[in-house]
Formats: structure tokens, sequence, C-alpha cells
């Protein structure tokens, strides 16, 4: 099958009041295990990969990005790839070349004059090659000369009005809104401000989208895409049901040396992560709001 595009895939879940899932592949196995996921929910989805995670290979974008893209290809279901949490503008001018049809650049930790630019400039770059292009706005700084903060720092909210500003004045095509959720959550408590959520989406033009979204329980999540989250990025949930998979498999052979049968095991442990999670936020699209 055709890889898809992000855009396509957020405007068809948008139109039905859903959200497409978004998971964060950092090895083959991560890809492999999101695609079976979304296979067995019948239902598309996109392939991310951070910054962290090219770190992570050795700061070598093209083997993974390749891998997940032929991964993609022989997918059942429409498969898009999106470039995500990129700092750096060098890794961003990678993107298209390997494949991604979009890319969330974040320059939410810098001064918020300069954040613009950066993502203003971005934005720019990314259209004229054919990407959409994704940003974050937490809290911008300045009062009483305080600094900006990140979106996934406590107490970290974004405010409609600002929100309005940042998207008209860098043309970006969605946003990541800080509304209660954290990264690297391994708990499930963390509680979205769904009045908050209501007014970024009546008034932001763009659409919405929740990261952090591991640590919202299924209840919680169903409620965010009711609300108005039209895209939403999961990756520590994936790690945490292949390391405790992991775990198990070795603990019971504690003399196997082949990876093989435990990979195995954590992939088949995403893979079901995934088909479940996909399910709470397809059955959240048919629920008023």
């Amino acid at each position: 099958m055709p890889i898809a595009a992000t855009g396509e895939l957020i405007t068809e879940a948008a139109a039905r009041r859903g959200a497409v899932a978004a998971f964060n592949v950092i090895t083959l196995e991560h890809a492999e295990a999101i695609v079976e996921g979304a296979e067995a929910a019948r239902a598309p989805v996109i392939l991310q990969i951070s910054e962290n995670a090219v770190k992570y290979h050795g700061g070598r974008l093209r083997p993974l990005a390749r891998a997940a893209h032929e991964t993609a290809r022989a997918a059942a279901v429409p498969v898009a790839l999106h470039l995500d949490h990129v700092h750096s503008p060098e890794l961003l001018h990678q993107a298209a070349e390997c494949g991604f049809s979009s890319a969330m650049f974040d320059a939410a930790r810098l001064p918020y004059a300069e954040n613009l630019a950066a993502t203003r400039a971005a934005a720019v770059w990314a259209h004229g090659e054919g990407l959409r292009l994704e940003a974050e706005l937490g809290q911008v700084g300045g009062k009483n000369g305080e600094p900006p903060l990140d979106a996934h720092a406590p107490g970290a909210r974004t405010d409609p009005d600002e929100a309005v500003a940042f998207v008209t004045a860098t043309g970006v095509d969605a946003l990541a809104v800080a509304v209660g959720t954290s990264h690297a959550m391994t708990s499930r408590d963390a509680r979205i401000d769904h009045d908050l959520l209501a007014r970024l989406r009546d008034a932001v033009p763009v659409p919405l989208v929740l990261h952090g979204s591991s640590g919202a329980s299924d209840e919680e999540l169903a409620r965010a895409v009711a609300g108005g989250i039209a895209k939403v990025n999961i990756g520590t949930a994936l790690n945490i049901a292949m390391t405790g998979a992991i775990r198990e498999r070795l603990a019971r052979d504690e003399r196997g040396v082949d990876p093989r049968p435990y990979l195995t095991q954590g992939r088949d442990a995403m893979a079901r992560t995934v088909t479940r999670l996909m399910g709470v936020l397809s059955s959240a699209a048919v629920k008023p709001v």
C-alpha cells in the first residue's frame, strides 16, 4: 500500500470527530508491532521517529526511517511517517528526502520571540518541501520576567489567545497543546483540563495534538478526543509493554541467549497495546462532546 500522508489522516480523523494515533518508533520491533496492532484494529496509524530516537541510532536518521518506510509500505492499512520533536534544523531538513510527510519542530524552550521566528522559518521550509509542520506551545514567558514553560512542565497550560497568535504568526499546520499531560509518564493518572481543551478547540484554527498521552487513562483519552484532539502521540505505553514482556520472558529462561524469543514476546505485547489504545480512540469518535 502506498505511504499515506499525515495531513490526510488527521483531516479524515477530525472530520469524524476522532483522532489518529501516532506511535513512537525506536527499533524495528516497534515499527512492526505498531503496524501489526493497527492492522488488527483496522485503522490508519502514524509511525513517528523522534530526534531522541535518531540520537540513539548514532545520529543517523536514514536507516531507521528506511525500515519504518518499508514496514509502512507493506501494511494492510494506511500508514504515515512523521518526524517528531525535532530541535535541530539540520535534522528537520532531512525529513523530505527520508520519506516523511510531516514533522514536529520543537522550539518551545526558546524565548517566545525566538521560538516564533524559528518555528516560522521551519514552517516555510516544510511547506516548500510539501510537508506539514506541527509545533508545540506550552506557556509563553515574559510575565514578570519569567521564562517560557515547556509544554510538559508541571502546571504548564496553553493559553488560547496566545495559541491563536502563535499559529497565525508561524503558519503551522497543527499544534500540540499543554492541557495536563507529561512526557515519559509510567503511571496513568494525568488529569486533562477538558474545559481548557474546549476553549482551545474553539479558538485555534488548526488540528490539536496531545503529547504525553501514555500518562492519561482510557477515559481521559476518550474525553480528549471527543473534546477536539485530532492526533494522539503515544510512546511510553509501548516501552512499558515491551520491557514488561521481556522481563517476564527472561525470568522464565535465565540461560537463554537468543534475543529472538524475548524480542518476539516484547513485540507481541506492543502490538496488543497498540490495538487496545486504537480501540479507545476509535470509540471516542462516536461519543458526544
